[in-house]
């Protein structure tokens, strides 16, 4: 304390996730989920892609499907046709989490996924 004054205290370092500004996704997103989800797409997708992503004997654990073509869908209505560029895109973004129904503190697919998936 230099010259008597009060020093101010540290305001805390780590706010809880739970705790952030929640704001409306992107209005066109939003209503493609709606739709997705109301058409049961997640679903519909596992069961036809099962013996393509599901090994336990075979490298890291798979994108799921639902996310998959949430994010090749992004790629298209965006414009972007490069699996970095989707990935880029897509891991800047809390509202393309909730597209895809992941949790705030998780971790978007990387563009190599993409490209393998692909």
């Amino acid at each position: 304390m230099a010259m008597g004054k009060k020093r101010a205290r540290q305001q805390p370092l780590w706010i809880a996730t739970g705790e952030l500004p929640r704001t409306r996704g992107h209005v066109f997103y939003d209503r493609v989920n709606e739709i997705l989800k109301d058409e049961k797409f997640d679903e519909f997708a596992e069961k036809e892609c099962v013996r393509f992503y599901k090994s336990e004997t075979m490298g890291r654990p798979s994108v799921a499907p639902g996310v998959y073509f949430r994010m090749v869908m992004v790629g298209y209505f965006e414009g972007i046709d490069a699996e970095r560029g989707i990935g880029w895109r897509c891991a800047g973004s809390l509202s393309w989490r909730s597209f895809w129904g992941l949790a705030r503190t998780g971790r978007p697919p990387e563009h190599s996924s993409v490209a393998r998936t692909r």
